[in-house]
């Protein structure tokens, strides 16, 4: 799977990896839904990180298409809101 973060890149990560990031992107969901800023930032933060740790980078001059797309570091509470498509930003 190819997952672009904004802003940064692209790395390559495998499927095997979704059910570990899916328990980041759930606390992140509730703590969206509850207005909790910090643990908002905690938590994307964590998710971003663990993509970069799983994750093989692309170089950069590579346009793969992208599986899943994750908000930019920086992103506000309102912006991630808007990505979300149902259950989350990651699927499953």
């Amino acid at each position: 799977m190819i997952v672009r973060i904004m802003g940064e890149g692209q790395v390559r990560l495998a499927d095997s990896h979704l059910t570990e990031l899916n328990k980041l992107d759930d606390e992140l969901l509730a703590e969206m839904e509850n207005g909790d800023g910090p643990g908002f930032r905690r938590t994307l933060t964590a998710l971003l990180s663990k993509v970069r740790e799983l994750g093989v980078p692309l170089p950069d001059d590579s346009l793969e298409p992208s599986e899943l797309i994750l908000p930019a570091p920086e992103a506000t509470l309102d912006e991630v809101r808007d990505l979300l498509t149902g259950g989350g930003l990651i699927p499953g």
